[in-house]
């Protein structure tokens, strides 16, 4: 524990341990601007988590935006180098819409991504500190993890038509068994293919339960993508596997991610607090050959902790009268503060939350 431990926030916190984590794996950090071409933003809107965007237009006539998400920056200012992969960690703000209000908030965020020649190791790698991005911040942690290869292998073993795959993959997404269902007998899908869409839906649980169902509901068909996602998820051991989960419902666009994608959730935050994927579609379409994986941790979320913890204003309300002496209540006000939070008062203020309070008089203290 710092001296600093119980006057920073829990996303304060979170920085600070983030950052050293991804340091600790070769990770560098990458600085940026606070603006972008508004260009940029337009022509992969789709991307973003909200298309609302904070503009100006600057002295030289440009467009600009206030940046709403990093990993564009990232890979607009990056290049492909045959070979090798570029491992970054950020800590910027971003500016966009927070949670169900309209209105815009400056938001920290940390992440990393790994672009270049991906390989099942660098899949790994990030899943790990995905997991031990979440365990810095609470130990009751789950990190669900889904595969889009593995969901295309779905739907070509049940012959869904191609151009209901994006409607089934929303239904999936939103644990919509009925809409599904009605999708499937739409589509002249039959029996047993429909029974294997609507088991993606009802498949959650660890890798070693989810898997042999898996296998069993793919045999006779391509697995090449469901090889390589049990090959990763088998790297795991110890604890962090015990977090793990294979949900399907975790979907992202397909028209930007391909592979592995997951979320991960904390006790306490009804929503995800970290979000991430294979992004190589993305790279392919900005004109790029890498091909790239990455996440990002939401740290306005934890605010939501840092309230919920947050038990009282002060250890201390040391209450003092006009005539107290300036010099001893001073001296006094230091001594207590060695060991507690202090606040001195001549009142006790509306809605003051304190464990302890105590009044200072004729140069001392008396609990009351």
């Amino acid at each position: 524990m710092t001296p600093y431990d119980s006057v920073l926030k829990n996303e304060e916190k979170a920085i600070f341990a983030l950052r050293s984590l991804y340091a600790a794996y070769g990770y560098s950090q990458y600085k940026m601007s606070k603006f972008e071409e508004y260009d940029l933003y337009v022509k992969n809107k789709d991307f973003l988590i909200s298309d609302s965007v904070i503009t100006f237009t600057d002295r030289s006539g440009k467009l600009m935006a206030l940046k709403p998400d990093v990993t564009l920056s990232i890979l607009k200012n990056g290049k492909d180098e045959s070979g090798c992969v570029q491992k970054v960690y950020y800590n910027e703000n971003v500016y966009r819409p927070s949670g169900s209000t309209n209105s815009f908030k400056e938001i920290m965020q940390v992440g990393l991504e790994c672009i270049g020649d991906i390989d099942g190791y660098c899949i790994y790698e990030t899943l790990m500190l995905a997991a031990k991005s979440l365990a810095t911040i609470s130990e009751t942690y789950v990190l669900d993890i889904s595969h889009l290869g593995v969901i295309s292998a779905v739907f070509d073993a049940a012959k869904l038509p191609e151009d209901c795959r994006g409607g089934a993959l929303k239904f999936i997404g939103e644990k919509n068994l009925h809409e599904l269902t009605s999708l499937c007998a739409s589509a002249g899908v039959d029996a047993n293919g429909t029974k294997m869409l609507k088991g993606l839906v009802t498949l959650y649980g660890t890798p070693s339960e989810v898997m042999p169902r898996l296998r069993a509901m793919l045999a006779g068909a391509d697995t090449a993508a469901l090889d390589e996602f049990e090959q990763i998820l088998s790297a795991f051991g110890g604890e962090i596997y015990e977090h793990l989960r294979i949900d399907f419902s975790v979907v992202h666009d397909i028209r930007y991610y391909n592979g592995i994608v997951f979320k991960g959730f904390i006790e306490g935050i009804p929503e995800g607090v970290l979000s991430g994927g294979q992004y190589d579609k993305l790279l392919w379409k900005m004109g790029r050959k890498s091909g790239a994986i990455g996440f990002a941790v939401y740290l306005d979320l934890l605010e939501r902790l840092s309230a919920s913890d947050k038990k009282y204003d002060a250890d201390i309300l040391l209450l003092y009268g006009d005539d107290a002496d300036i010099a001893s209540l001073a001296k006094t006000v230091a001594e207590l503060s060695k060991s507690a939070n202090v606040m001195a008062q001549k009142e006790i203020p509306e809605k003051m939350k304190y464990k302890k309070l105590m009044k200072f008089e004729n140069g001392g203290v008396k609990e009351i």
